[in-house]
């Protein structure tokens, strides 16, 4: 056996001609530039992987776009802008900013400093959707409950803590490695740092299935109201929408988190792109599913304008039970 020799002094394997190594570098230390010559042939086939994912999950995102711009125009552009017509916007067009920039930065020629500050950009993107994403479905479940203060109260600092727990998975020290290739940005993960971006999705995931546990309780109680009874179109809409998100949002970030936890190198994050426009994809259209409803979309409320759907029910039986002329 030949003797022992830092990485950093090992010699290239110039049969795989994947990463380039880099020498005097200044760059943060959550973003580590280097690459490992026992490793190579993984790390590109994990980057190879996590490129055609990519594309798939950007293309879902933009056909979704496409297929749902009519209902957009309609629903949101031509109608005022209130708060949830707000965040319907913010959520959907910076998923697609975010989303382009980390295709760019895997094919644009970088330095090495710009490749880590590309990969820091693209990871605070990343979390921001998720926690914008968060923020929508617990606004949406505050209004479910008519607007309850306390319940507000504890879902904030729940959501607090998984924010935290997210944050630090996310940019703790040391936690992703980038590579340069022919000038073009990487990312990359390790078995040793990606525990820790798998608990950022597995925190996500908590939050998620929280959200629905009550969206579920909360349309069961007020369908159960005699109140409420002229309401059930909406709340058929909240229950449907919000058990069609967490379904199609199990199916995707349990396999997503899986590869984080899983032994091969290879699949380790390939699917956190995927996951986050999947999300996206399906919060636009419980949003627009809402807005076709009401106009204050994801702020309705199950009592809301009941009177007038009622007064308008009872006008309608008067001129039924009125002699013909």
């Amino acid at each position: 056996m030949g003797q022992f020799r830092p990485e950093s002094t090992r010699p290239y394997n110039t049969n795989v001609n994947f990463f380039q190594s880099i020498s005097s570098l200044n760059t943060p230390s959550s973003y580590d530039i280097v690459f490992l010559m026992y490793t190579t042939d993984l790390e590109a086939q994990q980057v190879l992987v996590r490129l055609y994912t990519l594309f798939v999950a950007i293309s879902i995102l933009l056909y979704d776009h496409m297929a749902t711009l009519p209902e957009e125009i309609m629903f949101i552009w031509r109608r005022p802008k209130a708060m949830s017509a707000v965040l319907f916007l913010i959520n959907r067009y910076v998923a697609v900013l975010g989303n382009m920039l980390d295709l760019m930065s895997n094919f644009l020629p970088v330095s090495a400093k710009s490749c880590s500050r590309y990969l820091l950009a693209v990871h605070m993107l990343r979390l921001f959707q998720q926690v914008f994403i968060c923020l929508t479905l617990t606004l949406r479940t505050y209004a479910l409950y008519g607007c309850s203060k306390r319940l507000l109260k504890w879902m904030l600092i729940m959501g607090v803590v998984l924010i935290a727990a997210s944050a630090v998975g996310a940019f703790g020290p040391n936690l992703t490695k980038s590579a340069i290739d022919n000038g073009h940005c990487h990312e990359i993960y390790t078995t040793a740092t990606s525990f820790r971006h798998g608990t950022t999705w597995v925190a996500m995931f908590i939050y998620e299935l929280l959200i629905f546990v009550l969206t579920v309780s909360g349309t069961w109680k007020a369908r159960g109201s005699p109140r409420l009874i002229s309401r059930r179109d909406i709340l058929d809409v909240i229950f449907e929408d919000g058990v069609m998100y967490f379904a199609g949002m199990a199916l995707v970030n349990l396999p997503n988190i899986l590869t984080y936890f899983c032994d091969s190198v290879i699949v380790t994050g390939s699917l956190n792109a995927f996951t986050t426009c999947m999300s996206v994809t399906l919060i636009s259209r419980l949003m627009l599913n809402l807005h076709g409803c009401v106009d204050t979309g994801i702020f309705s409320t199950p009592a809301e304008t009941s009177s007038h759907v009622l007064t308008t029910e009872v006008d309608v039986e008067f001129e039924d039970s009125s002699p013909d002329p």
